[in-house]
């Protein structure tokens, strides 16, 4: 995705077109919040719920978060679509809570 945006805006600035991505992390939607991701997130229980899944949610991300809302996205979208933003382009927006830092600290990924 970073080379796909970074290449059609490089394309599209001569037009006046600015291409950005925004990058969510674990939001707290139907598409995680479901007996199928509960499983993924906890395999060592036959029948997650919810409650047993949220902790799960949140381990990658470096903010003290298990999801963020969907509002959240929604006011970087909205930020990059404003004329606020009218000088960015071929950015990647990660709001994930931090969950896509790597961790220079240890030379391990994060």
């Amino acid at each position: 995705m970073a080379r796909f945006v970074h290449d059609a805006a490089l394309q599209f600035g001569p037009l006046g077109i600015r291409v950005n991505a925004v990058h969510p992390g674990n939001i707290d939607t139907p598409m995680l919040q479901n007996e199928a991701m509960y499983k993924i997130f906890r395999p060592d229980l036959t029948n997650p719920t919810r409650e047993d899944a949220e902790p799960a949610f949140g381990f990658s991300h470096k903010l003290p978060v298990n999801t963020i809302s969907p509002r959240d996205v929604s006011e970087a979208v909205l930020f990059l679509a404003s004329d606020a933003s009218r000088y960015i382009t071929g950015q990647q927006l990660k709001v994930d809570a931090g969950a896509l830092l790597a961790d220079t600290t240890s030379g391990a990924p994060a």
